[in-house]
């Protein structure tokens, strides 16, 4: 076996081609995948994870029969971007004349239905909602900035169910995708599954995921390039290595925020605590390897 590396893609980065953001996005990915290629060829083994939001909202808006379920449009998401992440990725390695290939695993992801996240679902999925839709549309709505849009739950992954799956295509030196949208959520009744209506935290399954596979390194790749505190101000500074007490001072002071910061640094801390040998990096994409070497990026270390 190959070191484990679990990389994580911000779903920001795999816009719609035609959308207004695709040349920064295009940009983006080549970084991702230059990522991929500089591990592997550093002797690592990649397991890719994914966001989907803007696609899951895009798909949507398009569904104005709501004829599919929450976790059906994950599902697809999972499928679509899959398919165009392995494309790229093959090609790369066929001009490298590389032995991995891509494999792609559709990810369900079991979660407590007890999770206090259904108590209150604050998670905005989907379109603007027109008054009429406000109306008739039997969802937990809220009001966001731009105007109303359903909520979902946001719940903690328990366990991956195809996690066994995962570590005999790594064992095969595949690299494998899996994960997209923080996977498609399931509760368990007795002896069967059912998909729920909830968006897991791409990045908290990441972790867990890099703790399954007792992976050796959990890279999330952003759009900042190290951790930042005082952020916006005079007074930003940028952090090469944090520890976990650090970590959970900067936590309690309010400089993560739970809509943008706040879940990447728990989840490298989830995985340093979980096995401390394990490197926990935060980077731009394209900074994925200098990361490794301490040479760019943020550090997450127990001391």
């Amino acid at each position: 076996m190959p070191k484990v590396a679990v990389y994580a893609i911000g779903g920001n980065a795999l816009q719609n081609p035609s959308s207004a953001n695709s040349t920064d996005s295009a940009e983006v990915l080549a970084k991702v995948m230059s990522d991929v290629i500089d591990l592997l060829e550093s002797g690592w083994g990649v397991i890719l994870t994914h966001g989907n939001g803007p696609q899951v909202g895009h798909l949507m808006q398009l569904d104005g029969e709501l004829s599919h379920t929450m976790d059906e449009w994950v599902s697809a998401t999972q499928g679509m971007i899959g398919h165009s992440l392995a494309l790229h990725l093959d090609s790369i390695l066929l001009k490298r004349r590389r032995p991995e290939r891509t494999a792609c695993i559709i990810t369900r992801v079991e979660v407590d239905p007890r999770d206090q996240g259904f108590t209150l679902p604050t998670k905005p999925v989907g379109p603007i909602l027109s008054d009429k839709m406000v109306m008739t549309a039997d969802w937990d709505i809220a009001e966001t900035v731009n105007g109303p849009r359903r909520v979902v739950a946001s719940p903690m992954p328990m366990s991956v169910l195809d996690i066994e799956v995962i570590r005999k295509l790594v064992e095969l030196r595949a690299v494998v995708i899996c994960g997209g949208g923080g996977g498609i959520p399931v509760i368990r009744n007795s002896d069967y599954y059912t998909g729920i209506p909830a968006v897991i935290d791409k990045d908290r399954l990441s972790a867990l995921i890099a703790i399954k596979m007792n992976a050796d390194a959990l890279i999330i790749s952003t759009s900042v390039d190290s951790v930042k505190t005082k952020f916006g101000t005079e007074q930003e500074i940028s952090h090469r290595e944090l520890t976990l007490d650090e970590c959970e001072k900067f936590m309690a002071d309010g400089e993560f925020p739970s809509g943008s910061m706040g879940p990447k640094i728990g989840s490298l801390m989830e995985a340093t605590l979980h096995n401390p040998s394990l490197t926990a990096i935060l980077c731009q994409p394209g900074d994925a390897l200098k990361a490794l070497r301490a040479e760019a990026g943020t550090k997450i270390v127990v001391k």
